[in-house]
């Protein structure tokens, strides 16, 4: 088939380029010229595993002309950034300025597929309307539109896409060319409305951040009754009606997913006037967690002023650079709040983190040991190698090796 992906971030570089490996014909929209010139000379701009190695191997066209981007397209993909905003509702800027592009090209034969997060309604309240006017298909019944979500991990997103748990499709008519382009996927396929499969993604995102800031919470009991949480999470894991995923206890969650998709939930829930009591405490005990890890570092270093602080791992998660809602940013605001000196590495962040907090000591892991304190907020793997001998070490991961090695040991949760 021949594809369309409007906007080349995580998502519609994943799926595109992947898109692209089965066999299928790809143009890339963008209206970021650094993006452009930087996939013209096969080069990300960011990093994710496999996907050097998807962009080498396959050819596609990228622009910022929409005409020439989706002209023959069968399918035009939706991916543009939806960030929340300060008022908590996502920011669809971005989208509502890609669908009046679209919309001037769109002709009968095309359809337009949202794998853009948005909340329940958005593609059919807003999207939709946007599309329409701007095409000359406002009064024709054959206007189709698809919500198909993305359920892809940062730092697995290639394996994700080609071996995904489930594939959804909402939509408000017909679905043909969409299902011959999922045939060869073996997993489930949901064929919903439009505004179930958004409300699909949504809950998706805020049951897995549930689940993180429920065994947070454990562990915070746990930490006080000298019980190690991770084999509590092993132990209720086992039960199939519960599962070990996800019950890893630490500082939190970040991302450029489940911030904001919980909280514009939250937002929408009150839109119509319903209450969302767990999603706010979801919420609540993702803020408190990582200022956990400043509690723990007082009770060994009491003034923090002039101390210097090693802090090992920036970004929200091993595998990526992205370190959008990192639980390392909150701490290290606190940090030069109090007054600390801080010393940090990462193996893929640093140029990233650099550009938020420039006044900061980047070097590398060798050095950061040499701190008066160590904070390990990211499971890197190679941090399971460092030598955590006679050092005080605040662990917000489970770093195995330093449990075993360190001389003073924190863990936050147990």
């Amino acid at each position: 088939m021949k594809i369309s992906i409007v906007g080349t971030g995580y998502v519609g570089l994943v799926t595109g380029l992947c898109f692209a490996d089965l066999g299928h014909t790809l143009s890339f929209i963008d209206i970021d010229q650094e993006k452009i010139q930087l996939l013209k000379n096969k080069k990300l701009p960011i990093f994710e595993k496999d996907l050097d190695t998807l962009l080498q191997n396959n050819d596609f066209v990228i622009t910022s002309d929409y005409q020439k981007g989706i002209s023959d397209a069968e399918l035009i993909f939706l991916c543009v950034g939806t960030p929340l905003l300060k008022e908590k509702l996502l920011d669809l800027t971005f989208i509502k300025e890609a669908c009046k592009n679209i919309g001037q090209c769109l002709h009968r034969d095309q359809i337009v597929v949202v794998k853009s997060t948005v909340v329940p309604r958005t593609t059919e309240e807003v999207l939709i309307p946007i599309l329409q006017d701007k095409s000359d298909m406002s009064e024709s019944k054959d206007f189709f539109v698809v919500v198909n979500p993305e359920f892809l991990r940062e730092g697995n997103a290639v394996y994700d896409f080609l071996h995904p748990d489930r594939i959804v499709i909402g939509s408000n008519g017909n679905v043909i060319k969409i299902k011959q382009l999922y045939h060869d996927f073996s997993c489930p396929k949901i064929f919903t409305d439009l505004k179930t499969a958004e409300m699909i993604k949504c809950a998706s995102n805020a049951f897995l951040a549930t689940k993180i800031s429920f065994i947070n919470e454990i562990g915070n009991i746990c930490k006080k009754l000298e019980i190690d949480v991770y084999k509590v999470a092993e132990g209720i894991g086992y039960d199939t009606r519960i599962g070990r995923a996800f019950l890893n206890a630490g500082v939190g969650w970040g991302g450029s997913c489940f911030p904001k998709d919980v909280i514009a939930l939250i937002r929408k829930a009150q839109e119509v006037n319903e209450k969302s009591l767990i999603l706010e405490s979801v919420v609540a005990v993702n803020e408190t967690q990582p200022l956990k890890v400043l509690t723990l570092l007082k009770k060994h270093i009491p003034k923090l002023k002039g101390k210097v602080i090693g802090i090992l791992g920036l970004s929200f998660k091993p595998d990526t650079d992205d370190i959008r809602e990192s639980r390392s940013s909150i701490i290290v605001k606190e940090l030069l709040k109090e007054g600390a000196h801080i010393k940090a590495y990462d193996p893929m962040a640093m140029e990233n983190f650099r550009k938020v907090f420039p006044e900061i000591t980047y070097c590398p892991a060798k050095e950061v040991l040499s701190s008066d304190a160590i904070l390990l907020l990211t499971n890197w793997q190679e941090f399971e190698s460092l030598k955590y001998t006679e050092k005080l070490v605040i662990d917000g991961r489970k770093i195995q090796k330093a449990q075993k090695d360190s001389t003073y040991y924190e863990g936050i949760c147990w």
